[in-house]
């Protein structure tokens, strides 16, 4: 049996995954990349079960603990009194229910990880500063139009296209997926600060979740405990410009100016902030010929249930799965992915919204959901994602 020769078009975290999964079968992998190198960009990231256990089972789990957290649970706060509303049960309750940890892990430290991983394999071929302009899919091959970061054109002929270039992917219209993301009209501000600096009471092995009505924070230890991470989230109804844009840090504590001290501690313990639009995308198409799409580029989820990266590395694994049999047909395989992966990428889509909802409820719905969180405890809380973290494809 021979190797296929496949692309994969995005180096983030489920970019990278891809490639190693698919690599590790034995296939030639070209993995394309529109940035000219490796910045450590974004914060922390969110490894649930469904995600850690697909890592785990790649071989990633002695450098990952090496830097990852495993919270106790999530403590869930009212950002205004301060007030404990209730938990989640994390750390050991989480790995013996479901098998693997639940980890909090700096973006960087996970993707140098990947990478490191990817770097070693003389079968995966890394192709930085390719913009991709057009795909084109025959019924035999499929063939990629790229334009170098120095305006040098070039022709990728491969067996197979996985896009993973994220929210904004040139990729997606050539699955037959005419919808544009759209704004949330919410903005997630996002920083770290060196854990020796934060609040006695916040700088523990847990997470931290603070609800109000006009928004929320989250917050939890990364870097292998030297650094907590920190997410606020504001309503807006304009999106940032561009990408990402630096956010004015007198601007933030003037918003939670009325929050719990030990909050407002916390927040002006940093200095540099990014703010992000947040922007979703119902699923339609994950899949067209030879042309296949996962994580953000196939179903951009807002961030309220913290599985963006976790979907990312389960779709990663799907199509490693599924193209493990070079004589599997590649179209019948990914129309399989798509009828696998969409039902799945929608639950998490409806249940990130509705947590947003939840989230920033006031009067007598937040007073329901109040009571709703203290009733079914800390254990409870997290069997109502048994069907999230307990998934294994």
């Amino acid at each position: 049996m021979s190797a296929r020769s496949l692309a994969v078009v995005g180096a983030g975290i489920g970019g990278l995954t891809a490639a190693l999964v698919l690599a590790r079968q034995g296939h030639e992998v070209t993995l394309v990349e529109r940035r000219t190198g490796f910045a450590e960009v974004g914060a922390g990231l969110q490894l649930s079960p469904n995600a850690s256990r697909i890592l785990l089972a790649l071989g990633l789990g002695p450098a990952l603990r090496r830097v990852a957290t495993e919270p106790e649970r999530v403590a869930i706060r009212s950002i205004r009194s301060g007030r404990e509303i209730g938990g989640v049960a994390l750390g050991a309750f989480m790995r013996e229910r479901f098998g693997a940890p639940y980890w909090v892990v700096h973006r960087a430290d996970l993707q140098t990880i990947l990478l490191d991983a990817v770097r070693s394999l003389p079968n995966i071929r890394i192709a930085m500063g390719r913009t991709v302009e057009s795909v084109a899919d025959g019924p035999e091959r499929a063939s990629l139009a790229m334009v170098s970061a120095g305006a040098a054109r070039e022709t990728l002929d491969v067996e197979a296209v996985v896009g993973a270039d994220g929210v904004w992917s040139k990729i997606r219209p050539f699955v037959g997926e005419a919808g544009t993301p759209s704004f949330r009209n919410a903005i997630a501000w996002r920083t770290t600060v060196d854990r020796r600096a934060a609040p006695a009471a916040l700088a523990g092995n847990e997470t931290g979740l603070w609800l109000g009505t006009k928004g929320h924070v989250v917050h939890y230890p990364v870097a292998g405990g030297s650094r907590i991470n920190i997410v606020a989230i504001e309503a807006s109804r304009s999106p940032v410009e561009g990408w990402a844009a630096p956010g004015d840090r007198e601007e933030i504590l003037a918003r939670y100016r009325s929050a719990a001290p030990a909050l407002r501690a916390l927040l002006g313990a940093a200095t540099e902030w990014l703010r992000w639009s947040l922007f979703d995308l119902p699923v339609t198409r994950l899949a067209k010929g030879r042309i296949a799409l996962l994580g953000d580029a196939a179903h951009p989820v807002l961030p309220f249930l913290a599985q963006g990266a976790a979907l990312a590395i389960e779709d990663a694994a799907a199509i490693g799965a599924l193209l493990a049999d070079p004589r599997a047909d590649v179209a019948q395989s990914f129309r399989t992915y798509e009828e696998h992966r969409r039902d799945r990428a929608r639950q998490v889509q409806d249940h990130a919204r509705r947590n947003g909802r939840i989230y920033h409820a006031g009067g007598l719905v937040a007073f329901g959901r109040d009571r709703v969180i203290r009733h079914l405890g800390p254990e409870g809380m997290t069997e109502r994602y048994g069907w999230l973290y307990g998934y294994r494809g």
